[in-house]
């Protein structure tokens, strides 16, 4: 919300700078987010008179003046506004005047000049050359009494504050100057001035016919007959002024008034054209299919949720939010109906919001508006309407206050106790009784309780809560004392079997894998077709309609990373994300980190596309594989020793992806994506993805020592004729689980021959057979190896790969 600080000091004005009565407000809770001038600097620039106005010799549009400035001479002044003529006053600037910068940041300097040949001694100005509104119709003609030469920032009080407030929701009783007003006497105790605006006299019975069918959406409903008002009428500038310094440009001086007692008193009134509505108005709700035309425009089609003000033919206006154009005042109208009404805020709340539009009325109103001064704001705008628009034949009809559902506050009972446990301050009953006293509020003390009867105007204040935050705001929250922490202070130190996360981010940036962070909501097309997720969790109300579900999968979001690296020329990626996966699980408990039937397990995952390396010297670039990013996992998991089972999953390449574990239990997985989603996601080629549960990645096997033996090791080299079914894996497990005494250090497989077809049984394997050539390393830590020993383990291993796989010696 946005007003100048002179109004506000009308009603309350505390013996404070603005800086410190801005500071008062956000410390009070009302938070000023911003203090500025009127219009931006700008210097010597004056009250200027035309005296004489005649047509430039060399152009049609162009007037040359004779102004009186000030400064002695007349200035020679060259102008092309419309509205230049003899005997008005305007700003002038004088030669080196700096008007307000530009849209290149740069102050505009006037200098002495010619325009068509004619000498320019300076320059007439509009209100969007000095930044005081969008107005480029003219020069900005001042009233006929302004005293020539004066500084044009004084004359319009150009550098007066304006405040602008970022208020939160339950700060509804604050949407307006005097409401605001209010709050500054609660907080510096200065004595709040309340205009009295004695009541207009009737001067006829007239009264229009008012139905109030829906009570459950207007409580109280006020409204007024005028006749005989000139709608022609001038605004006057004092008002036109005020509602510009709050942001709200000036249109018809009806529509004005009525936006100045919104802004005044927070009080949203409409007034329709009397001679428009045919028949009584009825207050109701909607009908389905009904359709209104609004002033904005715009035609709406309602329904039973919305609050309607309706005549005998059709609906006039939109209850609480804005009025029709069918009643709308223009320059033809002669007679008015003036309303003022209490909607319920939960008869308001969300309508606006539902057809794409905001309004200040709907704003205020869906916070609550005081429904005890209806009747007194029609006699405010009475009062203004014949001040400003009347006319000799000007007639008020009486005021018609129908009350049929008037708000019932509820006593609140705020506990001593209670607030200075919450507060975190000692504090004594008189305080928390002075500090709501100033505030206005109503209220009972007992025996270590204040009872508070809340205004009309204060719908935010509803349980003991709300009565303990207006106590510490009053009190000062910069009267809070700054306490040690009574529990006591230790480090949680990580068991050094465990390393943190950034370790883990440490490792990965070390492999060349750049760190992303994505959305956890995703597609749900993503969970269906990359996780096999057929029920996914649903947000209620997602920040798009592409990103509607939660994800238990990380493989989304990096495909999606590499998609826009690709779509920008990006011919390698290598990409890792930690965050967590979202599934239903029913055996999940709500504490203060969980959500009831949701597991969020932490997970860390990457994927890699391109080149396997980047281009060197050294040859042409071959594509990232599957035995790339395997090893990749092995690095990270390191020294732990993890092992591949060929598995499925829906997002990889069915004979190019495995299940990772460790200790036998499965831990993730990794793989090279499905072609069908490669072609989906039209990827030149597959990327490479890895997905691993991060609490298993974070643990570590702590190192143990073990000595360096004195002997030299002893290598044997085993080439054995399998079935071409035996993997790597069972291979290994045959030759560790032989009995070796302790003495095999190491076994790599290093060749794998497969004859072909027409060499037959020729080389020693028959069809469907394969070699795999293995080398043992031996060693012992107490004596040197003797062939005995060294050939007691080879056949030893033999046996195991005979009896385990089948295997036979190759010839």
């Amino acid at each position: 919300m946005q007003f100048p600080e002179s109004w506000l000091r009308e009603f309350c004005n505390p013996p404070l700078s603005t800086q410190q009565l801005a500071d008062a407000l956000t410390m009070a809770g009302l938070e000023v987010e911003e203090i500025g001038a009127v219009a931006p600097p700008f210097s010597k620039i004056v009250v200027g008179e035309i005296k004489q106005a005649e047509q430039h010799p060399n152009a049609d549009r162009l007037r040359v003046c004779q102004v009186d400035a000030g400064q002695g001479a007349l200035l020679n002044i060259v102008c092309g506004a419309p509205n230049a003529r003899v005997g008005i006053k305007v700003p002038c600037a004088l030669v080196g005047a700096e008007l307000p910068p530009g849209d290149d940041g740069k102050p505009f300097v006037i200098k002495m000049g010619k325009l068509r040949g004619v000498e320019s001694q300076g320059m007439l100005c509009s209100a969007r050359e000095l930044k005081l509104s969008e107005d480029h119709g003219g020069l900005l003609e001042l009233p006929a009494d302004t005293p020539v030469g004066a500084d044009i920032r004084q004359v319009l009080a150009l550098d007066e504050a304006l405040f602008t407030l970022k208020l939160t929701p339950n700060l509804g009783h604050a949407l307006s100057v005097y409401g605001i007003a209010r709050e500054v006497s609660a907080i510096t105790g200065t004595p709040l001035t309340t205009p009295e605006y004695p009541p207009v006299a009737a001067g006829s019975a007239e009264v229009l016919p008012i139905k109030i069918s829906a009570p459950d959406l207007c409580g109280r409903f006020s409204g007024r007959v005028i006749r005989n008002v000139n709608t022609k009428a001038a605004t006057p500038q004092w008002m036109v002024d005020r509602l510009a310094r709050c942001g709200q440009r000036s249109v018809t001086a009806l529509v004005d008034i009525s936006n100045y007692v919104m802004f005044e008193y927070g009080r949203p009134t409409h007034i329709f054209d009397l001679d428009k509505i045919h028949g009584g108005l009825d207050v109701r709700w909607g009908k389905a299919g009904e359709q209104l035309k609004l002033l904005n425009g715009n035609t709406v089609t309602l329904d039973e949720t919305v609050g309607v003000i309706a005549d005998e033919r059709e609906v006039e206006s939109l209850a609480g939010i804005m009025g029709g154009d069918a009643t709308a005042v223009s320059d033809d109208t002669q007679n008015v109906y003036v309303e003022a009404a209490f909607w319920w805020p939960d008869a308001v709340a969300g309508r606006s919001r539902r057809f794409n539009f905001s309004t200040d009325a709907g704003h205020r109103f869906e916070r609550g508006v005081d429904p005890e001064l209806t009747a007194a704001h029609i006699e405010r705008i009475s009062q203004l309407i014949i001040d400003i628009c009347g006319t000799p034949g000007t007639v008020c009809g009486p005021v018609d206050d129908q009350q049929p559902n008037m708000p019932a506050p509820e006593p609140v009972t705020l506990r001593v106790a209670r607030a200075a446990k919450v507060i975190g301050m000692p504090l004594t009953q008189a305080q928390c009784a002075q500090a709501l006293g100033r505030l206005g509020l109503p209220l009972k003390e007992g025996e270590g309780t204040v009872t508070v009867m809340p205004p009309a105007y204060r719908f935010d204040l509803r349980i003991e809560e709300d009565l303990i935050e207006e106590v510490a705001r009053l009190i000062g929250y910069q009267q809070l004392p700054t306490t040690a922490p009574l529990a006591p202070i230790v480090p949680r130190v990580r068991s050094e079997s465990r390393r943190g996360p950034f370790a883990v981010r440490r490792a990965l940036a070390g492999l060349g894998y750049l760190e992303t962070i994505n959305f956890s909501f995703v597609e749900e097309s993503w969970e269906r077709d990359l996780a096999g997720n057929t029920d996914p969790i649903r947000l209620l109300n997602p920040i798009a309609s592409q990103m509607s579900v939660m994800r238990s999968s990380l493989i989304g979001s990096l495909l999606q990373v590499v998609k826009h690296n690709t779509n920008r020329r990006a011919d390698r990626v290598r990409a890792f994300e930690i965050g967590r996966a979202f599934m239903r699980d029913a055996s999940v408990k709500s504490t203060d980190t969980t959500v009831q039937g949701i597991r969020q397990p932490l997970r860390v995952a990457a994927v890699a596309y391109g080149a396997a390396s980047r281009q060197g010297w050294g040859g042409r670039q071959v594509p990232v594989d599957f035995y790339d990013v395997k090893g990749d996992v092995e690095a990270l998991l390191a020294p732990r020793q993890a092992s591949f089972e060929p598995a499925s999953h829906p997002a990889l390449h069915p004979g190019r992806s495995a299940a990772v574990l460790i200790d036998g239990k499965p831990i993730g997985f990794v793989g090279e994506l499905h072609p069908r989603w490669r072609q989906s996601w039209e990827l030149q080629q597959a990327p490479v993805l890895f997905e691993l549960d991060l609490e298993a990645v974070l643990a570590r096997e702590l190192p143990q020592a073990q000595a360096v033996s004195r002997q030299q090791p002893a290598e044997r080299d085993l080439a054995v004729v399998v079935r071409e079914s035996v993997t790597h894996t069972q291979l290994m497990q045959a030759i560790w689980n032989a009995p070796t005494d302790g003495l095999l250090r190491d076994a790599v497989l290093f060749d794998i021959y497969r004859p072909k077809p027409e060499a037959g049984s020729a080389v020693g394997l028959e069809a469907g057979e394969k070699s795999l050539a293995v080398r043992l390393t031996l060693n012992s830590t107490d004596a040197t190896l003797t062939d005995e020993r060294i050939e007691a383990v080879t056949q030893s291993v033999m046996s195991a790969l005979q009896s385990q796989l089948g295997a036979r010696l190759r010839a």
